[in-house]
């Protein structure tokens, strides 16, 4: 299975933040949204990835001065990204090899969607349930 059928159960919308805007307006994003991370685009292409390890090591650094800072200054980047057409499980052993929580998802350099890890293991956790509940029907002769 793909990072594609995640994308389909998910849908489209991608929601992200522009390199210049503040980081005050993408932490007031993220609480909003209630998400954990998103892509700094410009002209269609993923130039980062802003998440709340970004704002938590700023202010460590620097205090609540960075919140005036711009988002490229303060974002991950180069962001990691997969492909429609990459394995979940090679998609999954990426994100736990680098420690990281979200992937953005590109097609021919454009951003097509984000995955996040809660994105896989539920689609894992669905599939054993599944194959443990056709297991019971076969076992019951059903």
């Amino acid at each position: 299975m793909t990072i594609a059928a995640i994308l389909q159960a998910k849908g489209g919308e991608i929601i992200s933040v522009g390199p210049d805007q503040r980081v005050s307006e993408a932490v007031k994003l993220l609480a909003e949204r209630r998400i954990g991370a998103v892509p700094v685009i410009a002209g269609g292409q993923v130039e980062g990835i802003f998440s709340e390890r970004d704002v938590i090591y700023g202010l460590a650094k620097e205090g609540p001065a960075m919140l005036d800072r711009r988002v490229s200054e303060v974002m991950t980047s180069p962001a990691l990204t997969v492909e429609r057409d990459t394995k979940i499980m090679s998609a999954l052993a990426l994100m736990t090899r680098r420690r990281i929580r979200h992937l953005p998802v590109v097609e021919g350099g454009v951003i097509v969607g984000v995955i996040s890890i809660g994105d896989l293991v539920k689609l894992r956790i669905d599939r054993v349930e599944a194959e443990a509940e056709a297991m019971r029907l076969y076992i019951a002769g059903t």
